[in-house]
């Protein structure tokens, strides 16, 4: 077993659910001499900022979250979730909780991802906001978060496919090409990309990813399925969410084909 302090998105239980983590228990808890921060890049450029923690080294500075009791098992998977070692580094911290201070690990950006630039998603700060009321964070604290500035978001046209003849994908066959990944029906290779998608060359690799992206919707409820993407039960807030990726996978990777959900 081991202890994780989750601030932002991760304080939310169908955030973690979705990452396949299960925690035994949870409870709020404050890390003092630390300021909240959303100065990790997200890996495509619409999704702004995500949340990050800094030593202030005034006492007076905190940030609540979520400590959760998790399986030994679970440290892989935040460990991918989180892009342990490119995006994130893990750190031992002290937390206080109501039975006393504690022992747990957080995520800390590592600066070579930081950018002071950014700020949180709508939809990454809705998930932050729901995690905290769960909680029953305090009051004023879940009032900054509803207050903090947001990243500016633009509106996607319907992603449109480049002309040509290209080859059709299955999941079988897309599993062949560890450097192709695929979308609501695009398939990409990422072979080209920049640096910063070394890490999602490995985890998007040969797979389909596009219930990864419902499942982190603010709206998510946890029950989406690849039957829904097959038949077309897709909300126009899904939609709108999956035509952004498409761009935004278009923008940083190269289109190769079809994908055939049947």
């Amino acid at each position: 077993m081991f202890r994780y302090f989750g601030y932002g998105s991760n304080m939310d239980i169908t955030s973690l659910r979705a990452k396949g983590v299960e925690p035994r228990s949870s409870e709020r808890a404050v890390l003092r001499g630390y300021r909240l921060r959303f100065n990790v890049h997200h890996f495509f450029r619409h999704e702004g900022g995500v949340g990050n923690v800094e030593p202030s080294g005034e006492r007076a500075h905190r940030v609540l979250g979520v400590v959760h009791e998790c399986e030994d098992a679970h440290l892989s998977l935040l460990d991918a979730a989180e892009a342990y070692g490119h995006g994130y580094d893990r750190e031992e911290v002290i937390v206080e909780t109501s039975a006393g201070p504690i022992s747990a690990i957080a995520y800390v950006g590592i600066p070579s991802f930081l950018d002071e630039r950014c700020l949180p998603t709508r939809r990454y700060l809705n998930i932050m906001i729901k995690g905290a009321v769960n909680a029953g964070l305090d009051a004023s604290y879940i009032e900054e978060l509803r207050r903090h500035p947001l990243h500016a978001s633009r509106d996607y046209p319907p992603f449109v496919p480049p002309a040509g003849v290209f080859p059709r994908f299955t999941a079988a066959t897309l599993a062949d090409h560890p450097r192709c990944t695929s979308l609501w029906g695009s398939v990409f290779d990422m072979s080209g990309a920049r640096w910063q998608h070394d890490f999602l060359k490995g985890f998007f690799g040969g797979k389909d990813m596009t219930l990864f992206h419902l499942k982190r919707l603010d709206t998510s409820d946890g029950r989406e399925s690849i039957e829904d993407i097959k038949r077309g039960r897709l909300s126009e807030v899904q939609r709108r969410c999956l035509t952004a990726f498409l761009h935004e996978y278009d923008h940083e990777y190269e289109y190769v084909g079809h994908f055939d959900y049947e």
